[in-house]
């Protein structure tokens, strides 16, 4: 007979899994994406008023559902960000619950907490990134949003790169002096904290997690040889850093398609799944060719569900290996 549900909370995931362990499921996930050994559909978007006039909760939630091949295991995130009365409340922006099936019977082998999840292995998607379009060991950052994503981004790059220097803007002045604190183990060189988005330009890497929806990361900035990632749910940089990238690089073109940076353009018919090089995952696979690094890519990563399935398995088959966490029979 099947097992009893798992049941899992943040704190019993942060005992059981590194970011060093996230970074390297990522990068198996990916590769079983390019290669056709990860399932990984489109997510399904509830709007709770993020952008929709109703109903008026500032938020959203995700539905994104997986199958990761080379654990063999299968679930869904069910996850978003509020901003109205959770903000108000003093609570994370994320919220997020990971439920783990084992796809051969079905039944329900985990409920685990996802917002933990969620912020290192979207950091550690980054990092994964660069390690196949930035070839060199060291990096320059220029870090736009200093709050939780912007943290696990710098830990998780600093797990493949030597951080040289990080230039870093926030709206929130206590958020950056926090950062600062918080980071300097992580970082090599200089963290130095911009007064304005155009002081923290000039990285070999250019990052935006914020929940923006100015398009503030001007094309003046984006150098040939500049990677760009805005990873937030709205346009963060000027069209002109889309129609003018050298290459589109994604995590998910379906996806990519219809939300964040690219979704706007494609709703007005500038911009299609022909502008589009590739995923990271073929990338990674072998499938496409390393691009060429004197020119300007722009990296498309929104979160797929096969991330956070992947890390969420690791964390339970740990759990299960060390007698962790709380158990439910559902039936």
């Amino acid at each position: 007979m099947p097992k009893p549900t798992l049941l899992l909370s943040q704190e019993q995931i942060k005992g059981l899994i590194t970011m060093k362990e996230v970074v390297e499921a990522v990068e198996k996930t990916f590769k079983g994406m390019g290669d056709g050994t990860v399932v990984n559909p489109t997510k399904v978007l509830l709007d709770l008023g993020e952008t929709a006039e109703y109903p008026p909760y500032k938020g959203f939630m995700n539905a994104m559902p997986a199958y990761i091949g080379w654990l063999d295991s299968a679930g869904i995130k069910w996850a978003g960000g509020f901003l109205g009365e959770r903000k108000q409340m003093g609570l994370p922006y994320i919220t997020s619950l990971i439920m783990l099936i084992d796809p051969k019977i079905g039944n329900f082998r985990a409920v685990l907490d996802g917002e933990y999840v969620t912020n290192l292995r979207t950091g550690s998607q980054t990092a994964v990134a660069l390690k196949y379009l930035w070839k060199k060991p060291e990096i320059k950052v220029s870090l736009y949003g200093a709050g939780m994503q912007g943290r696990t981004h710098t830990m998780a790059i600093s797990e493949l790169f030597k951080i040289t220097e990080i230039r870093v803007y926030d709206v929130n002045p206590e958020t950056l002096k926090s950062y600062a604190e918080q980071m300097r183990k992580y970082v090599a060189g200089s963290i130095v904290l911009a007064k304005t988005p155009e002081e923290a330009s000039g990285g070999d890497v250019a990052i935006c997690v914020t929940q923006s929806k100015d398009k503030f990361f001007k094309y003046e900035w984006f150098k040939p040889g500049t990677i760009l990632v805005p990873i937030g749910s709205y346009q963060e940089c000027d069209d002109d850093c889309i129609l003018n990238a050298d290459h589109i690089i994604v995590d998910h073109i379906g996806q990519t398609l219809h939300r964040g940076a690219l979704g706007n353009l494609v709703e007005k018919g500038k911009i299609s799944e022909k502008n589009i090089y590739g995923t990271i995952g073929e990338v990674i696979a072998g499938k496409k060719p390393l691009p060429d690094a004197n020119k300007r890519l722009l990296t498309i990563l929104i979160g797929t569900g096969a991330l956070d399935v992947a890390v969420a398995t690791i964390a339970y088959n740990k759990a299960v290996e060390k007698g962790i966490g709380g158990t439910y029979e559902f039936v």
